[in-house]
């Protein structure tokens, strides 16, 4: 009889043991954890312009400030008024960006209305005459289109283009027929060009 117990209590201690085994090898239940990549942000749109040599559309990547839009647009103008320009700031979203000219260095603005009279009239190519500052958009080069703001290379050399296309611009309204060209970048630039 003692056998029989003892066999009884050693099957029973097998079965125990066989099912602590089988629980603790068991796999875990659930959903296996998987890794995903970090996300990426978007970048920020500023539009720079005023005293810096290559205003523009400029994309930054967030946490980017003011210093890095005046670099992006080739630094400053020396005619440009550093003090009212925090250059700290962090940059946003969507915002136009205005480096300010030192009191008396900002464009001239006699052209305005000299280039007001002109637009009826079929002789415009006398504005460069009167004015040897504006920059002729039918004999310009590459490099003194991109000067001009708002106009890189790659649109001056557009208006290189379309001018070698369709011959010279009669009206300086014409050069909103180059792609690249909109109304916003015309208006930056009207001032400063003839034909």
């Amino acid at each position: 009889m003692k056998n029989v117990v003892y066999t009884l209590i050693g099957v029973m201690a097998g079965f125990a043991l066989a099912g602590l085994l089988l629980f603790v090898s068991r796999a875990p239940s659930g959903e296996s954890i998987s890794l995903q990549p970090a996300p990426t942000k978007s970048p920020i749109a500023v539009h720079v312009i005023g005293a810096v040599p290559r205003p523009g559309l400029y994309e930054f990547a967030e946490g980017a400030r003011v210093q890095d839009a005046i670099d992006a647009a080739g630094g400053l103008l020396t005619s440009a008024n550093i003090d009212s320009i925090n250059l700290a700031a962090f940059l946003e979203d969507g915002v136009q960006l205005t480096i300010p000219f030192k009191d008396g260095q900002a464009p001239p603005a006699e052209p305005v209305e000299a280039e007001l009279e002109l637009p009826g009239s079929t002789e415009e190519s006398g504005g460069s005459e009167d004015n040897p500052d504006l920059i002729n958009i039918n004999t310009a080069s590459v490099e003194e289109l991109d000067e001009l703001p708002g106009i890189g290379p790659t649109i001056a050399q557009r208006i290189i283009d379309y001018r070698d296309a369709n011959g010279p611009f009669q009206t300086i309204e014409d050069l909103l027929n180059v792609s690249g060209v909109g109304p916003s970048t015309f208006e930056q630039i009207k001032d400063l060009i003839t034909t």
